[in-house]
């Protein structure tokens, strides 16, 4: 039988704490070779707090975490026996489904691209309005025109004695927050 992925539902708020008693768990059970990976599929993003660049995690899943196993009785007692455990996602209480290849795929590459490019923690579109905090238009408002995140930049345009002017700046230059 083969290992596939599960989504387990946790408390929200503690998914790692989850992982942890699982590992715990499994471990005294002595039923680690029916697991594989468990995790909390997490992105690092970027904000600016005061003037710096600040890196913190963002769980694109709150409240589940992906367990990697063969689904027999024996370890799904062991995942639904566990503190802080709500349940299954998929499938029925008694019989779990997991979730296709496909969508552990999207996920797991998901998490990959996420250590390589942090991501905004705030996310921009265009016709927002926006305020540059940083930089030579710092004070002017602007509205967006496009937003890249490939490259963390939008074009927007800030009014400059009276004429709309088309500018490229980095998401740490400019706030939704509008005084």
């Amino acid at each position: 039988m083969s290992k596939r992925w599960y989504v387990v539902q946790a408390y929200s708020g503690y998914e790692k704490r989850v992982v942890n008693l699982l590992k715990e768990h499994m471990k005294a059970a002595n039923l680690e070779d029916k697991f594989g990976e468990i995790l909390v599929p997490t992105e690092e993003v970027v904000e600016m707090r005061s003037g710096q660049k600040r890196k913190s995690e963002r769980k694109f899943f709150p409240g589940y975490v992906l367990v990697q196993m063969e689904m027999d009785e024996e370890a799904w007692h062991l995942v639904r026996n566990v503190p802080r455990v709500l349940g299954f996602i998929g499938g029925t209480a008694e019989r779990p489904a997991p979730i296709t290849d496909a969508e552990a795929d999207r996920i797991l590459n998901r998490l990959k691209d996420g250590e390589n490019k942090p991501r905004p923690k705030t996310l921009f579109e265009p016709g927002e309005i926006i305020r540059v905090i940083d930089g030579p238009f710092a004070d002017f408002n602007g509205t967006i025109e496009e937003v890249d995140y490939e490259k963390s930049k939008v074009r927007a345009a800030i009014s400059i004695f009276g004429r709309s002017t088309p500018v490229e700046l980095d998401f740490g230059q400019i706030s939704k927050d509008i005084d």
